[in-house]
């Protein structure tokens, strides 16, 4: 879709590229959700891609993505031995309402930061308890928990011209167990819940990421695992107005799948079935 307000398109930003924000402007990545609806209220866009962002570091803590990191490279990266959360990146990018062309220039910051609650890298980085990098036009950083960014659809915590840099997951959660279940409503359609279950190597805790069905990501945890009146319990104790409703799904279709498929999490990782 042609975009006919933008007056202006930054192309070589500043290596602190919210400096000279004003309203009107939009950080431009992949682009492929500003380009595929009208922007009314766009003057400028502000091309992050420029900065030429490493996309995937590994380091000896943990791993970061850069926040203009393509659906494409997340997906092809070689997990090392021991890293067995790895296929839960594949799962997640497979996730994506998309075609291959998105694929190759959709980004994950801008996946987390339009704030949807099918986001499928939202999902990922609160399941594996990330970090978001974030950058201030004033030139300050602060880092934000994974699970406190979003906080309802299409709302997040960041501040006018501050910008997502990257993502930083820790090691210990690069080697959690993990388990997941997604409902759509066609093969290739929108997730209607995504639920992703992780387990310390040996331990016997759960940690449940509740996300898509919710109108943002919930993370339950225990520090054992729980029989599944406690888990049911949990939740159903989350408030009704936090259950999401689009024609993917209602509110009470979607907790009925979350305690469905919660449960069917609960007894993979108590039986030890795949990491």
């Amino acid at each position: 879709m042609d975009l006919n307000t933008i007056t202006e398109v930054v192309r070589r930003p500043s290596e602190r590229p919210g400096a000279g924000w004003h309203e009107g402007d939009a950080w431009l990545a992949g682009g492929t959700w500003l380009y595929s609806t009208e922007q009314p209220d766009l003057r400028r866009l502000i091309d992050l891609t420029a900065l030429h962002w490493e996309p995937l570091v590994p380091t000896d803590t943990g791993l970061e993505i850069g926040a203009t990191c393509t659906i494409r490279d997340l997906y092809a990266f070689p997990w090392p031995e021991g890293r067995s959360a790895g296929v839960l990146f594949r799962r997640s990018c497979e996730a994506f309402l998309s075609s291959f062309k998105v694929w190759n220039t959709a980004t994950v910051g801008g996946n987390v930061c339009l704030s949807l609650p099918a986001g499928p890298m939202i999902t990922l980085t609160v399941a594996l308890e990330a970090q978001y990098e974030l950058w201030a036009p004033d030139g300050s950083v602060r880092f934000v928990d994974a699970l406190d960014f979003v906080t309802g659809d299409h709302r997040n915590v960041l501040a006018p011209g501050e910008v997502l840099r990257r993502i930083v997951i820790p090691e210990h959660a690069l080697r959690r167990r993990t388990a997941h279940r997604r409902f759509t409503l066609t093969r290739l359609g929108r997730s209607t819940v995504f639920l992703v279950g992780t387990q310390r190597p040996g331990g016997d805790d759960l940690v449940l990421t509740v996300t898509a069905g919710t109108t943002r990501p919930l993370r339950i945890a225990f520090d054992s695992l729980p029989d599944a009146r406690t888990l049911r319990q949990s939740i159903d104790a989350v408030p009704a107005d936090v259950w999401f409703a689009d024609p993917n799904g209602t509110p009470d279709h979607r907790r009925h799948l979350t305690r469905h498929f919660a449960e069917e999490i609960r007894r993979e990782l108590t039986a030890g079935g795949p990491a």
